[in-house]
């Protein structure tokens, strides 16, 4: 064999061992190639986890991979923000953070500060709304404040672990509205309505989706809205401001990773998030849900937790709350 078809056959020799090298390469920096795990810092059946479900349903189907729900509850939502937030920062572990994580920082030493978490996606906003249990006799809005104002502390208020949206919600109503309720923690939505229920304890503020069943059904009462308008899930209800209490206040939802996550992939998920949330039939499935859908991106998510910790903290600090960090 001549010289020149030796080196021809040597040189496709080693193209044909390179080449695999070339594609494991490749193949190794596609994203995302394995499920990715949308972890819910609260139990499931509540609106945290039914919402995140329904996201991670669609994601999976919109990115070709699955999206994988681990509920990891606890400490106020301070338990799934460090598993996100010590997660690797691959984009293969991102979290859902709501409202009550603005404040849980200066409530828990232990908790995890916004800075400490990269915004991905806004996902949407529910008011706060107040309910009764059948048991507690209590009919109205009206009727609770009088009744709490006159009692302090003797009505019992079931709510997340301090620093939870629920948590927030009636200690916001506590000083707006001048009264005192005995606060009692649980492990998310679900098990508060299950308690609401059974007369263990009297009121609730947890959002309207996760009470408007047990409401229609008529095994708690459901007294008002603390919203601009009338909740399109439950219409008959008036707002506060309808009765005569002018407050407006809500939590929300988005979708957080831990920092470090390569820009490429960063708006990769920061894109495909949004395309879900803007699809009409995400939307439509999610409002049968009970759940209003505002996406925004992660620039949007970052100036609403800028907006929300520069109002709340005086709240909490007024209501002696901030016990953990200091401005």
């Amino acid at each position: 064999m001549k010289r020149r078809d030796l080196l021809k056959l040597a040189g496709a020799g080693v193209m044909a061992v390179a080449a695999p090298a070339v594609w494991t390469e490749v193949s190794a920096q596609a994203f995302p190639s394995g499920p990715i795990t949308l972890v819910v810092a609260w139990p499931p059946g509540g609106g945290s986890d039914i919402s995140m479900r329904l996201l991670a349903d669609a994601l999976s189907k919109q990115i070709g991979v699955p999206v994988v729900v681990m509920n990891k509850p606890g400490a106020g939502g301070a338990i799934g923000h460090r598993e996100v937030v010590t997660a690797k920062p691959d984009g293969y572990t991102i979290g859902m953070l709501a409202s009550g994580g603005v404040s849980l920082p200066y409530l828990n030493p232990q908790a995890n500060t916004l800075d400490e978490m990269e915004p991905i996606a806004f996902f949407g906003e529910d008011p706060f709304a107040l309910q009764a249990s059948n048991a507690s006799g209590i009919g109205s809005l009206k009727e609770l404040i009088e009744r709490a104002r006159a009692n302090p502390g003797k009505l019992r208020n079931g709510n997340d672990q301090p620093g939870g949206s629920s948590y927030i919600a009636i200690s916001i109503f506590e000083k707006q509205l001048g009264f005192k309720v005995t606060k009692v923690a649980y492990g998310g939505y679900a098990p508060t309505v299950t308690a609401l229920m059974g007369g263990e304890i009297d009121t609730a503020a947890v959002p309207v989706p996760d009470a408007i069943e047990p409401h229609r059904s008529g095994k708690l009462k459901l007294l008002g809205v603390s919203a601009a308008e009338r909740h399109f899930m439950a219409p008959e209800i008036p707002t506060f401001k309808e009765q005569g209490v002018d407050l407006i206040a809500g939590s929300w939802r988005c979708i957080i990773g831990p920092k470090g996550i390569p820009q490429d992939r960063l708006t990769f998920l920061e894109t495909n998030i949004l395309k879900v949330l803007k699809d009409p039939e995400f939307v439509d499935k999610a409002k049968k849900a009970g759940f209003a859908i505002q996406p925004g991106d992660g620039k949007a998510t970052a100036a609403r937790w800028k907006k929300d910790d520069a109002e709340l903290y005086p709240i909490l600090l007024e209501a002696g709350l901030v016990k953990a960090r200091q401005k």
